[in-house]
């Protein structure tokens, strides 16, 4: 559905140029449209995209049933499962997402962005996350790519994001020092 929206969004607009910016589950919606996408000037049902930038994201999240991914849920989903709602399940969760030291407002408004998504969202979100394996597309990708990690980051590691980049031909890499996945 999010890849249905960002096409029919990008052939909307009829922009001269399209370059798509995907953060985190974002950037898994981004790696998706490209996937489908025609070549620059090239036909198909899809609008051309002419460029990818990649932030805090990955090309798969663990192995399909392995015991990191279902870890990964599983702590995610543990504030919910105790009861806490979103609300808690934000408060606990976004101080491991930002830089260490980051300001106690940008940390308050993120657990507050957070603590706004419906639940059902938020769980269909992390099966989406979990699902996602994009990394046999990646060497397809024909155009400029910028991949941005976060020093910082635990969900999507700077070691994650530099091997993505030496799968896309052509791709730059680049890690924002003192910055965490919420960068």
């Amino acid at each position: 559905g999010f890849v249905a929206a960002v096409r029919s969004l990008v052939g909307y607009l009829q922009a001269s140029r399209t370059v798509l910016l995907g953060h985190s589950m974002g950037g898994m919606v981004a790696q998706a449209c490209l996937a489908g996408a025609p070549p620059v000037g090239g036909e198909g049902g899809s609008p051309p995209v002419h460029g990818l930038v990649l932030a805090c994201t990955t090309a798969a999240f663990g192995k399909a049933g392995g015991t990191w991914q279902a870890q990964f849920i599983a702590e995610r989903l543990a504030p919910l499962q105790a009861g806490l709602g979103m609300a808690g399940m934000a408060r606990r969760l976004v101080p491991g997402l930002v830089a260490p030291g980051a300001p106690a407002v940008a940390v308050a408004m993120a657990a507050e962005v957070m603590a706004a998504v419906p639940e059902a969202t938020y769980r269909a979100a992390l099966e989406a996350v979990a699902g996602f394996d994009g990394r046999a597309a990646l060497p397809a990708m024909a155009v400029p790519t910028l991949l941005l990690a976060a020093e910082h980051d635990r969900t999507a590691p700077p070691e994650v994001m530099q091997r993505m980049a030496g799968r896309i031909a052509g791709a730059e890499y680049l890690c924002l020092a003192g910055a965490g996945h919420i960068a």
